[in-house]
């Protein structure tokens, strides 16, 4: 476990399949146990009980997907299955499990703020993750270095065997998220493997722009990039994106932009929590100076509404960590679990 302790920190280089077994070899006990927990714990938060063998047609459909569009991540999974002695389907399902659980319409109090500025003091990227099931348990940091990206390294966020969630790179480029609701959800590249290949590929936030419309992304998000020059946060509802810039960036979970506020399926009681953390976030970075340290950011993020507390509920979603990067300096510093009740570690490239 790893609520409120030490984040295990996996170092992982060489091809994809290298990367991907040094991670399933480092986390091979827990991997299996969160595989047989209710499956992934999905069935302690599912409305309705799914099966693995239920689930394998569509577990195949977005494997043809990601294999297609980003092979070598496809490569890096096949790598944990080896390194974890798991089934391949298994670790594919561990990628896949947000998918999975797609997007039900029923209240939540949060499911991640994120805000980023640059400029003078530096780039900074903060954010709290709001999920259900718990998963501060399965929290750990993968130092990645492909052989075939010399020269770039990155720091991701992962839980339960994931490849990506968020992080930052060498070059300095820094990628956080949020979960928006809207279209159709379906076969394609999850946003957790999306901002880990952008982490792979991308060496500024106008390089992963690029790449990102290239992408076949499987469902809504909100992603946040940030560099040295530009911070810019990404809408994504079915197949269209829409890119809004500035010196800062602050976004919860309802849509902003005017095109996708249709669009948006958020309920109201959901919707009403993301606005409260959405003014918080914006007026207490506002009052944060230029240049103030990771320690300063975490008070803002630790205070609700912007940190979501345990309500004793797994299906609900609260606060499981808080991160805060700094990609010029190449620095990952996160709180497990409450971030008002836990230390903070830091990770370095």
């Amino acid at each position: 476990m790893t609520r409120g302790g030490e984040i295990p920190l996996i170092h992982a280089s060489g091809d994809p399949f290298a990367l991907g077994r040094a991670h399933g070899e480092a986390l091979a006990s827990p991997l299996r146990t969160f595989l047989d927990d209710s499956l992934c714990r999905l069935n302690k938060v599912m409305q309705e009980p799914v099966s693995l063998a239920g689930l394998l047609p569509s577990i195949a459909a977005y494997r043809a997907a990601v294999t297609a569009a980003v092979p070598a991540l496809a490569d890096e999974v096949s790598g944990l299955a080896a390194g974890a002695g798991i089934e391949e389907h298994e670790a594919w399902l561990l990628q896949l499990r947000r998918e999975i659980m797609g997007y039900r319409k029923v209240p939540t109090m949060g499911d991640c703020t994120t805000y980023a500025r640059t400029g003078a003091g530096g780039p900074v990227l903060a954010q709290t993750i709001d999920l259900n099931g718990d998963l501060d348990d399965y929290l750990s940091v993968l130092k990645v270095e492909r052989s075939d990206r010399p020269g770039r390294r990155s720091l991701v966020l992962s839980f339960g065997g994931l490849l990506g969630y968020l992080g930052l790179n060498s070059d300095g480029l820094a990628i956080g998220l949020n979960l928006v609701l809207g279209g159709d959800w379906r076969p394609g590249v999850p946003p957790y493997l999306a901002i880990r290949h952008l982490l792979d590929s991308a060496g500024s936030v106008t390089e992963a722009l690029e790449i990102l419309r290239g992408l076949p992304l499987a469902s809504s998000r909100t992603l946040v990039l940030c560099d040295r020059e530009r911070v810019v946060y990404v809408e994504v509802l079915g197949d269209e994106l829409r890119v809004v810039e500035g010196p800062e960036a602050v976004h919860a979970n309802h849509f902003l932009h005017p095109d996708f506020v249709a669009g948006d399926e958020i309920n109201i009681f959901a919707r009403n929590s993301s606005v409260r953390r959405l003014k918080a976030a914006g007026a207490g970075l506002a009052a944060l100076p230029p240049g103030s340290g990771a320690e300063a950011h975490f008070g803002l993020l630790a205070l609700p509404p912007i940190c979501v507390p345990n309500r004793g509920d797994i299906r609900a979603e609260r606060t499981v960590a808080a991160v805060v990067m700094l990609p010029d300096r190449g620095e990952l510093h996160v709180r497990p679990g409450d971030p008002s009740l836990s230390a903070t570690q830091v990770f370095s490239l």
